[in-house]
């Protein structure tokens, strides 16, 4: 079994054993901050695609008649009510990816409130669960 020594957190704390349970808490705990870590980063990706439809929306509904559109790596030539739609769609699929992720950061931030509930409850201040 790990124990965690008083000198590597702080003189005046006590020694606690690591149990095995408490180290798959620990574990867990780690991996849902992993996760977090993933989904912050698809969040963040996903934002900017939105905004990037977002702003495509607006600049088509000052543009002309015929536009452009880019998929892939070719350029479609089609009308600017396909375009507006093609794009309002394709925001809505996003959204519901951001949803999802949301959703998910939401259940993993409920998980990891209670592991620290209760691994700081056995370890107190010997163990360090925050970034």
């Amino acid at each position: 079994m790990n124990s965690l020594k008083p000198s590597e957190a702080k003189e005046d704390l006590p020694e606690v054993e690591v149990r095995e349970e408490d180290q798959m808490l620990i574990n867990e705990f780690g991996r849902l901050n992993s996760r977090l870590h993933e989904l912050q980063a698809d969040s963040a990706a996903l934002k900017e695609k939105i905004e990037h439809l977002d702003d495509a929306t607006t600049e088509l509904m000052m543009g002309g008649d015929s536009v452009r559109l880019k998929l892939g790596d070719a350029f479609i030539d089609c009308s600017e009510d396909y375009a507006t739609e093609f794009c309002e769609k394709r925001q809505e699929r996003l959204q519901a990816q951001m949803d999802a992720i949301t959703a998910e950061e939401t259940t993993i931030l409920e998980r990891q409130k209670a592991l620290k509930k209760a691994l700081y409850g056995r370890f107190g201040a010997a163990i360090n669960l925050e970034e």
